[in-house]
This record gives C-alpha cells, sequence and structure tokens, in this order.
C-alpha cells in the first residue's frame, strides 16, 4: 500500500487531506479503546413540548468532546429533541453497524469511515465536520522540531493501516523521506505507546489528542516536538486536515428535516460552550465519560480542534479526500463521494 502511496502522491500534491479507516473494519484515530460500549444515561426531565426522539452515537476523544454540553442539556430537558445516546470507542464496532441496522439515527465518524461507508451503501450524508487534525509527534528530547528530523529515527505510533499512517506518509514524502526507509516506524497499541512514552523507556512517539495531552502531563521531559496540523500547511497541500465529523441515517434525514435542523443548531451550541468554556466544558466531559479525566480534557481543550462546519463549507473536504484516494482508492470507498454526500439543507 505505500508502494501505490509513493507513486500516486504526486498526483495529489494539488489536492487535500483527512482520516483513513482499513478496508474491511476502520479503527478509530482518536483516545484509547474502552473495553465496552457505554450507553449514555437519557434524559430525566423531558421538555414540555419534546421534540423528535433521536439515536446519538459518540465516540470517545476528541470528536465526542463537543457533544458534551448537548448531553447535559438533554438530561436537563433543555434540548428540542430527546436524545438516546451511546458512547463507544471503536466506529467499525460500536458505529457502523448500528447505523447500518438504524439502531442510529445520527453518529460520529472518523471522516474517511463517513466516506467509504457512503460509497459501499448510500445509507448516510455527512452532517457536520467537527474536528481538524489532532496528531501530534511528542519527543523526549530536543533533536526533532520538523518532520524532516525524522530522517535516521525510531518512531513510535498507532493506528496503522487507518488516517493516521497515511497522513503520516504524506506529510514525511512531503517533507522528503520515504516512510519505507528513512523511518523505523513502530506501530503499536495507543495504550502501549502512551505507557511507553510517558515512562520514559521511547523518546518519539506519534499520538492524538488526548491521549498525547496525558504523556504531557505524566512526563515532564516530553515536549510537544511537532502539530501535523501545522505540518500540513506548511506541507502547501491544499485543503484541510479534518479528521472528525457527525452523519446523519439517509433515511432519517429525509423523514425528520426539523429535528435534523434542531440537532445541529443545539450541536454548534454545544461546541462552541466547550470551546468558550474549558473547565465547565472539561467537568461535563469526564461526567460523560468522553475522556476519564476533566484535567486532561481541560488541558486538551485548545488541541482538540473542535470546529462546526455545516452545509456548502462543508465540500472543502474533498481535497482531502482527493489525497486519500492518490493513497489507496478503497481508503474512502473506492471513490471521491459525490454531491449527495452532504446533507444541504433546503
Amino acid at each position: 500500500m505505500k508502494k501505490l502511496f509513493s507513486l500516486t502522491l504526486a498526483l495529489a500534491l494539488a489536492l487535500g487531506l483527512t482520516a483513513c479507516g482499513p478496508k474491511e473494519a476502520p479503527e478509530t484515530e482518536t483516545t484509547p479503546p474502552a473495553a465496552e460500549t457505554t450507553p449514555v444515561a437519557e434524559s430525566q426531565a423531558p421538555t414540555s413540548e419534546p421534540g423528535t426522539e433521536i439515536n446519538l452515537g459518540l465516540l470517545n476523544g476528541p470528536t465526542g468532546m463537543g457533544a458534551a454540553k448537548l448531553l447535559s442539556d438533554n438530561d436537563a430537558g433543555e434540548t428540542v429533541n430527546h436524545y438516546a445516546v451511546t458512547l463507544g470507542s471503536d466506529p467499525a464496532n460500536d458505529i457502523l453497524p448500528k447505523l447500518n441496522n438504524g439502531e442510529l439515527d445520527i453518529a460520529a465518524l472518523p471522516t474517511n469511515v463517513a466516506a467509504n461507508l457512503y460509497n459501499k451503501t448510500g445509507k448516510v450524508q455527512l452532517l457536520a465536520l467537527n474536528t481538524l487534525g489532532v496528531l501530534h509527534i511528542l519527543e523526549n528530547g530536543d533533536t526533532v522540531n520538523s518532520l524532516a528530523d525524522l530522517n535516521g529515527k525510531t518512531l513510535y505510533a498507532i493506528n496503522q493501516g487507518t488516517n493516521t499512517e497515511y497522513v503520516l506518509d504524506y506529510l514525511l514524502t512531503q517533507n522528503g523521506l520515504d516512510p519505507d526507509t528513512d523511518v523505523d516506524i513502530q506501530w503499536k497499541t495507543s495504550e502501549e505507546v502512551t505507557s511507553l512514552m510517558a515512562s520514559g523507556e521511547i523518546d518519539l512517539c506519534m499520538l492524538p489528542v488526548p491521549a498525547a495531552t496525558t504523556v504531557l502531563m505524566q512526563n515532564s521531559d516530553v515536549r510537544d516536538a511537532v502539530d501535523l496540523s501545522d505540518a500540513w500547511t506548511e506541507s502547501g497541500a491544499n485543503g484541510t486536515f479534518t479528521m472528525g465529523c457527525v452523519v446523519v441515517r439517509t433515511e432519517f434525514a429525509q423523514e425528520n428535516p426539523q429535528a435534523v435542523q434542531d440537532f445541529l443548531t443545539e450541536y454548534e451550541a454545544s461546541i462552541n460552550y466547550i470551546k468558550d468554556n474549558p473547565e465547565e466544558g472539561a467537568a461535563l466531559i469526564e461526567q460523560y465519560g468522553i475522556v476519564p479525566k476533566a484535567a486532561i480534557a481541560q488541558a486538551a481543550i485548545p488541541q482538540a480542534n473542535m470546529i462546526f462546519v455545516a452545509g456548502q463549507d462543508m465540500k472543502s473536504i474533498s481535497s482531502y479526500y482527493e489525497v486519500l484516494f492518490a493513497a489507496d482508492p478503497e481508503s474512502i470507498g473506492g471513490s471521491i463521494p459525490d454531491d449527495g454526500f452532504y446533507y444541504i439543507a433546503e
């Protein structure tokens, strides 16, 4: 696959980037996996005029952090819709099956997984972008200040075969390095890399926020050497490094357009609240199990790159999909999503 990447990358230099899952069972790009999917408590105080019941699937980590205020308002009976929420860590097992069988109506996914699901089934549409790049190179030392400095070094990383690998390969190549020969990339689990880096047993790793935040808080000798979002911009790549999104089942959206619009309004307000009120937001993030510790969540919020982009503006992600397509067409389901992928309210 890396050979294909190297051969096709030159064709993608004028294009863009995003998340890329494995062909059969995409992985998440965020926090260490939880033991199992966890149902989040439903509202205990219904609104005076209950809205539509929406089954909402969220993921641990950055793609779920922005929804914490929405969950709190839901439990207080202050939302227009009523949300029955399922929180998981692995989109392949926790989210995709439930989207396919109709158990979930709206769900958070890595952006490549959303494109793959649309191309394979046509059952979902992109509803909003919610997370930009959250990958960081951490170093116990002071020798790496750019991706070019990784030449000849060993880098520990997670999520081989996902967007993480594609982004890293792309950016290494953009910085004049061959990912196969110039850098010794050791692929481990998130738990392994986090533990090894926090204990000082390794010197270089690539982790997403908030796992990267955890390491920085546990080991004062470790520094944030390279933000891959900055490296993406500096590489001259078109498009925006966009890792997370929310999708809606097409059938649900067609039958409940007002409920979908109400969700977008409430979700945008929730993201803005978390960004503007990091201390209060972090407490909610911990309360709902999205990140284990409020202190980690609060430190991670400025780096979590939470956004809200809906409507026509979502189409800017197509440049990112072009880069992934050049690396491996099957990473996004065999083709660049057409206009039907984007949910645009009439």
